[in-house]
């Protein structure tokens, strides 16, 4: 990689942890973590996007309070939530191989978006359910998409619609 890559990687990464400081109260809070995620993917294409994602999961990891709430370390990675964060990954590797495959136009930049969030919700919803299965001893699905899933699909579909618009106009002054 060239400093520039290496550069546009660590102020990506650090706009993730930014966005995932501020909260949007509804009746599912919700941050703007995930829309980070979709801007930084969107801006930097999949293979950098990627490492910005696993940069700052390891920033999170090693302690420094940059998930949601301004909490950090590995408890939260590895807690009931954390697949969710580690889905951030999948979203990033899923975009990339969309794109790698099918150009970045915005329809395939929308669908990589979209497919990966989708991907995120799924390893989510099942580290969830297997971390919660545990505590207690049974764990239903749909009750567990009701918490976790249906609540955020909306504002993340909102998320991706915005991310194309702004990655879109800020590609140009990238460039």
């Amino acid at each position: 990689m060239r400093t520039r890559d290496v550069t546009y990687i660590a102020v990506s990464a650090t706009l993730i942890c930014i966005c995932s400081w501020i909260a949007v109260p509804a009746v599912v809070p919700f941050t703007l973590q995930t829309f980070a995620v979709f801007l930084v993917i969107g801006l930097l294409g999949g293979k950098r996007g990627f490492f910005a994602v696993f940069v700052y999961l390891i920033i999170g990891a090693l302690g420094v309070p940059v998930f949601s709430g301004f909490r950090g370390g590995l408890g939260t990675l590895l807690g009931s939530t954390g697949g969710y964060l580690i889905g951030f990954l999948f979203t990033a590797a899923v975009f990339w191989l969309i794109t790698h495959f099918f150009g970045e136009g915005t329809a395939a930049l929308a669908i990589g978006m979209a497919c990966g969030m989708i991907v995120c919700y799924a390893f989510g919803t099942m580290w969830f359910m297997i971390f919660n299965l545990n505590e207690e001893k049974s764990v239903q699905f749909f009750l567990t998409l009701l918490k976790c899933v249906i609540p955020f699909i909306i504002p993340d579909a909102i998320k991706i619609y915005l991310a194309l618009k702004l990655s879109g106009r800020l590609k140009k002054l990238i460039r």
